[in-house]
């Protein structure tokens, strides 16, 4: 991939392109009436765009993590799993099996 830079604006050059995909993008491009590079151009100005709020948003794992030690409780570790277990009601049904 070479970019050059003139009067403002930058030059891409993308050597070694795969003969399925140049065409899969000339077929596109001829279908929106584009030439391949204004085509290359819109497809990856619609991917940054796309990109972009992707990039914003948090992975579930980013959401866990911002809760970790956000549970505020003085019982002990203890204490809360014993108000858990005495919470939790025992279901006839499952002692005659399923």
């Amino acid at each position: 991939m070479k970019v050059e830079e003139e009067r403002g604006m930058a030059n891409l050059q993308i050597k070694g392109i795969d003969a399925h995909l140049y065409a899969q993008i000339e077929k596109l491009a001829s279908a929106e009436n584009r030439s391949v590079s204004q085509q290359i151009l819109c497809l990856t100005k619609e991917y940054l765009a796309r990109r972009k709020p992707a990039q914003a948003s948090r992975t579930p794992a980013q959401v866990l993590l911002a809760l970790s030690r956000s549970w505020q409780d003085d019982r002990t570790p203890e204490a809360i799993i014993r108000g858990i277990k005495r919470a939790r009601r025992n279901s006839k049904k499952l002692r005659k099996g399923i």
